[in-house]
């Protein structure tokens, strides 16, 4: 036979195959790498193959061998192939009897047949022990020595001293071994490899709960309780500004559960008395999962750190659009000789929807009440009376209008633009607006008072 072997790293310097021998049906991935391992560890390894002849890639130091020789070599017999060719194990039941035979195979899907497949092989080769082990381990766990996967080997089967002799090889391999009870278990061990992330199915499912309904919380208080209270539209918040506030709260409820059932189990055991007592089943599997809860609440916070970084930078981007439309509109007031009457609409009518139907109205009859809605509408309070009280300083009397109209424009403007002012000090900034309006001059040239004592009084100045 060709020698088409690799060589391979002992386990420790002393193991020179004092262990006893193992025997191995199929030359596959995993049997290959379940053969180097058992060699480290200081096993004489026989594989079992239909054709010893054509094996290759097998450990250095390992016999290949017709299955039926090969099961002459050991007590131990790891069946390393799939269950649709365990038919040709039928042919040589008697060989096989008393033999402790490990069942590793997995299917392709959960429950794919009414019994496991190492109740199968038991009912195939009734007078074996079969052994159900080493199928949640792959490949590659056992060429890397465990370091980045599983190191947990669960067996089950009807024979405690078969189980025993397995258990002790896995441990040998610096394995983790675990008995699950009887062949019964078999079916649930074979169902393990097919689960997509276990532990993390609760986690998952709490954190989309908890995030569905913080989210819906947050859109009914922020969204829709606002435009029917108020009529405001803020729809716009529901991407970044809701999102923002979704993902702190569950992350902190997310790190609050990972902690919590610690704080539980201390006070039962407490109250137990011992600290040897099981716990419940909810709350044992609740502090199998602490890992990826702590996990996900750490995801949630990486998403509100994002969410952080975005929100100041669409204010600047709002912000550098503003200048620009301020500073695009300054131009045009310049070249086009815009008084501040004529700023204030402009700018209001372009930059508020809601105030435009209002300032329509505004150019034949001076509403000054209608222009304060429109500009407290886009400004807000203090920017909308800064822009009224520079109105009322420039403002002028048109020709041929009567002085109780203007007084009236006036009075009304001032009210307006000092709204948080006591009503006397109104009329007297009226009073003093009146007088600056007209001049000293031309309230002598009308035959009245130089300074009248009130707006009521420039109410009847007009000749």
């Amino acid at each position: 036979m060709e020698n088409n072997c690799f060589n391979m790293t002992k386990l420790c310097p002393d193991a020179d195959n004092t262990l006893g021998t193992v025997c191995i049906f199929g030359t596959g991935d995993f049997g290959r790498s379940l053969g180097l391992r058992l060699l480290q560890a200081g096993y004489s390894v026989v594989f079992g193959s239909r054709n010893p002849q054509n094996s290759s890639l097998l450990p250095k130091g390992a016999q290949v061998l017709s299955h039926v020789e090969a099961a002459q070599t050991s007590r131990v017999i790891f069946i390393a192939v799939h269950r649709e060719n365990y038919e040709f194990l039928s042919a040589f039941s008697q060989e096989l009897a008393g033999k402790v035979l490990v069942d590793i195979s997995n299917n392709l899907m959960k429950n794919q047949y009414p019994e496991s497949n190492a109740e199968y092989l038991a009912k195939l080769l009734p007078q074996a022990n079969v052994v159900k082990a080493f199928n949640t381990v792959s490949a590659w766990a056992l060429q890397s020595g465990s370091l980045d996967a599983s190191r947990q080997v669960f067996v089950c089967g009807d024979n405690s001293e078969s189980k025993q002799m397995v258990m002790d090889i896995a441990r040998s391999l610096g394995l983790t071994a675990l008995d699950q009870g009887s062949l019964l278990a078999a079916k649930e061990l074979e169902n393990y490899p097919l689960q997509l992330f276990p532990l993390w199915r609760l986690p998952i499912y709490i954190a989309t709960g908890l995030t569905a309904a913080v989210f819906i919380y947050c859109v009914l208080t922020d969204i829709v309780y606002t435009f029917v209270t108020e009529g405001k539209d803020n729809s716009y918040r529901i991407v970044i500004s809701i999102a923002n506030r979704v993902c702190p709260i569950v992350s902190l409820i997310m790190l609050s559960l990972c902690y919590l059932p610690g704080v539980i189990a201390a006070i039962l055991q407490l109250y137990n008395g011992t600290k040897y007592k099981r716990f419940p089943d909810w709350l044992d599997k609740w502090m199998l999962c602490r890992k990826q809860l702590g996990l996900v609440a750490l995801a949630f916070a990486f998403l509100h750190v994002l969410y952080s970084l975005v929100i100041p930078i669409r204010y600047y981007v709002r912000q550098r659009q503003n200048i620009y439309i301020i500073s695009q509109f300054n131009l045009v007031a310049r070249l086009e000789e815009w008084i501040m009457e004529e700023k204030a609409l402009q700018l209001t009518g372009g930059l508020a929807e809601g105030a435009l139907p209002c300032l329509l109205t505004l150019a034949p009859s001076r509403i000054f009440e209608t222009l304060s809605e429109a500009l407290g509408h886009r400004f807000g309070r203090s920017q909308q009376s800064g822009l009224l009280r520079n109105e009322l300083w420039d403002w002028t009397q048109k020709a041929g209008e009567p002085l109780h109209e203007l007084a009236a424009a006036i009075e009304g403007l001032t009210c307006w633009a000092f709204v948080h002012m006591p009503s006397l000090v109104q009329e007297e900034l009226a009073r003093d607006q009146f007088v600056e309006v007209l001049g000293p001059g031309q309230l002598q040239s009308q035959g009245c008072l130089l300074h009248p004592q009130s707006l009521r009084e420039g109410h009847g100045l007009d000749v």
